[in-house]
């Protein structure tokens, strides 16, 4: 199946991919951007995450996530920027599993995470639903 054979999604499948893609972008726009400034509340945290105390690691994870986000949202570059993303959150998803958290509410937090990104990519961008079609 060629994306021009891709059956359309109806408008309200579209706004709600736009709408679980939109809560994806804004957490990690915070989550990003909150990272970029030397705040002790980020410090104190990375350390009980186990990251070292140095501002610069944090504004590398900031970056790095603002980038990858902002991959996202550009629909040339979506299915990078979610891969990306996804790789991110994998990376918080092992830091969670190493401090051994609570499962449901702290470790799956990137896997849920994950799921709204993917399923709003999935219901905005004709080229994924061709590449991943479910058939009913």
């Amino acid at each position: 199946m060629t994306i021009s054979q891709t059956a359309p999604v109806s408008r309200g499948a579209l706004w709600t991919g736009r709408v679980l893609s939109g809560v994806i972008v804004l957490f990690m726009i915070f989550d990003g951007v909150i990272k970029l400034p030397p705040l002790d509340i980020v410090t104190q945290t990375m350390v009980q995450l186990g990251w070292p105390a140095d501002p610069n690691v944090a504004r590398m994870l900031g970056v790095i996530g603002l980038i990858s986000t902002a991959l996202y949202v550009l629909p040339r570059t979506s299915v990078l920027g979610a891969i990306l993303l996804t790789a991110y959150m994998g990376g918080a998803i092992a830091t969670k599993v190493r401090l051994d958290s609570p499962l449901f509410s702290h470790t799956l937090f990137g896997v849920y995470l994950g799921v709204i990104l993917w399923g709003g990519l999935y219901l905005r961008d004709p080229r994924l639903r061709a590449l991943i079609p479910f058939n009913r």
